[in-house]
């Protein structure tokens, strides 16, 4: 399967060193090898092998693409490799790969500053896979399954739960340990277990710390974890104040649609979170937009699911619904923002798509489908 982020990749790798970055499984791997399949060499820094090739600097010269998976176990790997591309430059290309230490690097790290672009590589979507299928069915599959490649590609819902253990069992007991000093690991699997319930809602770190009998604190840090794996993803409250949005109580989606309880509301709306922080990301990491995903709440209760901004401009309000054509939340969020704000309803099971007040009411799958990335 060709994945949207291999030309853009592809392009960028004439000029600097290309980083990426995703969760674990995501097919990062299987994109780094497709770029140049007959020409390129390949160093995995798990193999005892690999790393002493890689400390005598034995590739070949006139290959297309060196690849170097998981770079960062090696110590001051970011001077190394700026070493190579100072006095080397880009011929053969490099292309460095990584999950969670490599985009805690991205985050705050200047000794590759001006020497390589970075792109994050997500679980499959709607829109990577049109035309595979029809929408609706790749919609409701990524709601069983997920949309990791093994498990989707495979098709099968006991395959993917089997897959599922093995996956999260070996990043809790293996990749934590290089974004974290934490050591037990038995807390951090039982917040995992009480967030894939916690899907939509917000969660409160107080409420936490009671069920897992650890000080708030802890909570936020184990959250922060989880995070940093490429587990779930946090979105916050929307305010200008971005300070006084980070305080309230944010939302938690998880990368994997699959591992949700069986609800298909939580479900839904998580895959199109995922699409849309896919989308975000995007358009970030090829156009050098700013762009952040948020929820609205007021202190009515009255919610909506999503704001995206982009370069500080509130794009689109989005709320999603399984049926149903509820929007007087749409509606009264609506009035907030300018004309430029498109408000969405996405309907999950929808015959045949409305304008109702100044809302667009949109089949959910046809929508997901159109969008870039």
């Amino acid at each position: 399967m060709k994945r949207i982020l291999e030309a853009k990749i592809k392009v960028d790798l004439e000029h600097k060193i290309v980083l990426l970055s995703g969760p674990r499984q995501v097919g990062k791997t299987t994109l780094a090898k497709a770029l140049y399949p007959d020409t390129s060499e390949y160093f995995n820094m798990d193999s005892e092998e690999h790393r002493l090739l890689i400390r005598k600097q034995a590739w070949r010269r006139d290959c297309d693409l060196v690849i170097f998976d998981e770079l960062h176990k090696i110590k001051k790997w970011k001077s190394w490799i700026k070493g190579i591309y100072d006095t080397q430059g880009v011929r053969p290309r490099l292309l460095v790969t990584g999950s969670s230490r490599l985009d805690t690097y991205r985050k705050g790290g200047d000794s590759l500053a001006g020497r390589f672009y970075h792109f994050r590589l997500h679980p499959l979507s709607v829109a990577e896979i049109k035309g595979s299928d029809s929408s609706d069915k790749i919609l409701e599959k990524i709601m069983k399954i997920g949309g990791f490649p093994e498990p989707f590609l495979k098709g099968s819902e006991e395959g993917a739960k089997r897959w599922r253990r093995s996956h999260i069992d070996r990043i809790l007991h293996e990749d934590v340990f290089d974004v974290s000093s934490l050591r037990g690991i038995r807390g951090l699997e039982t917040l995992v277990e009480l967030l894939r319930n916690c899907v939509g809602s917000t969660i409160s770190f107080e409420s936490l710390s009671r069920d897992l009998q650890v000080s708030p604190h802890t909570v936020k840090q184990w959250v922060n974890v989880l995070e940093s794996l490429h587990i779930l993803f946090i979105v916050t409250p929307y305010s200008r104040n971005i300070a006084r949005s980070l305080l309230k109580q944010p939302k938690i989606y998880f990368y994997d649609t699959g591992f949700i309880k069986e609800d298909d509301g939580a479900r839904f709306e998580n895959a199109v979170a995922c699409a849309l922080l896919k989308h975000l990301h995007f358009l970030e990491d090829t156009r050098g937009e700013k762009c952040t995903l948020h929820y609205l709440r007021d202190k009515e209760k009255r919610e909506v699911d999503f704001l995206t901004v982009r370069d500080g401009q509130p794009q689109w309000l989005i709320e999603t619904k399984i049926s149903g054509e509820e929007t007087s939340a749409l509606k009264h969020f609506s009035g907030f923002f300018t004309k430029k704000t498109e408000p969405i309803l996405l309907v999950k099971n929808l015959k045949r798509e409305l304008f109702l007040k100044g809302i667009k009411v949109k089949k959910a799958c046809e929508w997901l489908e159109a969008l870039e990335a």
